[in-house]
């Protein structure tokens, strides 16, 4: 079997299971409790939480354990809205090929009275810092613009735009689910004010992630209950996966340089051997993208019967967001790339990892070859 789907998750790390493990057999107590287990549990979520602001150039105490990217995502909209209602600013800007877990909820601030500008996608997948500006008025009370898009790859001016943002004091937000661990993120450096990761992209546990937000930003609750995670996030903390978090990261950081030196050149082999294809047309840039990613439409090609013909010969891949699986409706991500829906209906997206070997490329090549030659054959038989 060759797993080719890593932008809906990843293995879990080594490292991270065996950090995890002594807190499920071990040290399980509860890290509220006073007693000597419960403590120990809390000095190991306390130096996870140190060892994640590390790699992300953030403090500690904005850091904030979340359940994972859906989550971290709703607190940090929905909580920067907040305040710019008590400010009198009502106006968002956000990009129309976001995470549903953006889109919904800045669906629901529409219905609250907000004012929502979706920038337009450029052919190649990048917004250009500029559209920013130029939508940036007296009462934007937010940006968010993820950091690499979860169905394309492509990778976004993330700097750019939190200088813009700064300059001009409206709170920049970003979705960087598919970018931490995968390419360089700097709060600090890049002027981020709020955050959202998951660690199940980075080689992590399923069912955390972390919400980071400027030490100046206070956070609503979209939860009641206790006073954990400084009262803005209640319910026990889950320790083993906390822990695990840290050390993927931590380990997916160190190795990075290294990861993308392998991984971008079996990417770009991949990728020219799929544009020999005929009606192959990739989606988004060619080189500003993640190391690992890359996503193809076929004319005369259909989606579903493609993941299911490379299902049968062992290769793993998707059309898009795990989280819309099953959906009838077209791929918003490559609509908004000027796709038609007819076009959208035969996407192919294949993210890689450092498990694939350069021999599993060429065999992922002409199972798609022959995958798309069945499928074009029985389009044009039946014309």
């Amino acid at each position: 079997m060759i797993y080719a789907d890593n932008a809906a998750t990843t293995a879990i790390n080594p490292k991270a299971l065996e950090a995890m493990l002594p807190f499920m057999t071990q040290c399980f107590g509860n890290a509220s409790s006073t007693h000597e287990m419960g403590q120990r549990a809390s000095q190991a979520m306390t130096k996870a939480r140190m060892a994640i602001a590390r790699c992300l150039g953030a403090s500690p105490h904005e850091i904030s354990f979340t359940s994972g990217g859906t989550e971290s995502d709703n607190q940090a909209i929905l909580s920067a809205a907040a305040l710019g209602r008590n400010t009198c600013k009502t106006h968002i800007i956000t990009s129309a090929f976001e995470h549903h877990a953006v889109l919904n909820t800045m669906k629901k601030l529409e219905t609250d009275g907000f004012e929502i500008t979706y920038l337009d996608i450029h052919s190649d997948g990048v917004i250009r810092p500029e559209q920013i500006a130029e939508h940036i008025t007296p009462s934007t009370c937010l940006v968010s613009v993820m950091a690499a898009n979860n169905e394309t790859g492509t990778i976004q001016p993330v700097a750019e735009i939190g200088g813009i943002c700064r300059r001009h004091h409206v709170i920049f937000h970003t979705d960087a689910v598919q970018a931490v661990g995968h390419i360089p993120v700097d709060v600090h450096e890049q002027q981020i004010d709020m955050l959202s990761m998951s660690a199940h992209k980075f080689g992590g546990p399923k069912g955390i992630g972390v919400l980071y937000a400027r030490k100046d930003i206070p956070l609503i609750n979209l939860l009641e209950g206790g006073s954990q995670e400084r009262g803005k996030r209640p319910g026990t903390e889950n320790i083993p996966a906390i822990v695990g978090m840290a050390a993927a990261l931590e380990d997916a950081c160190e190795r990075m340089d290294e990861s993308q030196k392998y991984l971008i050149p079996l990417r770009n082999r991949l990728t020219d051997e799929l544009l020999k294809l005929p009606g192959a047309i990739l989606n988004g840039d060619y080189d500003k993208r993640l190391p690992g990613h890359i996503n193809f439409c076929f004319q005369g090609g259909n989606s579903e019967s493609m993941l299911l013909l490379l299902n049968q010969q062992g290769i793993c891949a998707s059309a898009g967001s795990a989280c819309t699986a099953g959906s009838m409706e077209p791929d918003h991500v490559l609509l908004a790339l000027g796709r038609s829906p007819e076009l959208a209906g035969t996407s192919l997206r294949l993210t890689l990892s450092e498990s694939i070997t350069p021999n599993d490329i060429d065999v992922i090549v002409q199972a798609v070859t022959d995958t798309l030659r069945i499928i074009q054959n029985d389009c044009f038989a039946n014309q």
